[in-house]
């Protein structure tokens, strides 16, 4: 089983290079941004796949932070795409 869980962090790795690949070359900020989603998510993986392969429940905290900030992290950049800012300020009358 161990060499199965060696063999997944093995791919998931690759699979981060290539996203890294993506989002330093990728022709679009749209693209970027998937391709750090994708990050995030497979060193969410990689840590469950560690946990798994040391047998402890040390690291599911990490785990939690990491799903938390890459949502956050694509739903801000999202938002800025879409209208240029990621905050917007609730004193502007001009909008009624």
């Amino acid at each position: 089983m161990s060499s199965l869980l060696l063999l997944s962090l093995a791919i998931l790795s690759l699979a981060i290079v290539c996203c890294m690949y993506r989002l330093l070359k990728g022709p679009s900020i749209s693209d970027r941004i998937a391709a750090l989603d994708t990050i995030g998510v497979l060193l969410l993986s990689m840590i469950a796949v560690i946990c798994m392969l040391l047998k402890t429940y040390a690291y599911f905290d990490i785990i939690l932070v990491i799903g938390i900030l890459t949502f956050i992290g694509t739903t801000a950049f999202a938002r800025y795409i879409e209208r240029g800012v990621v905050i917007e300020s609730g004193d502007d009358d001009s909008d009624r």
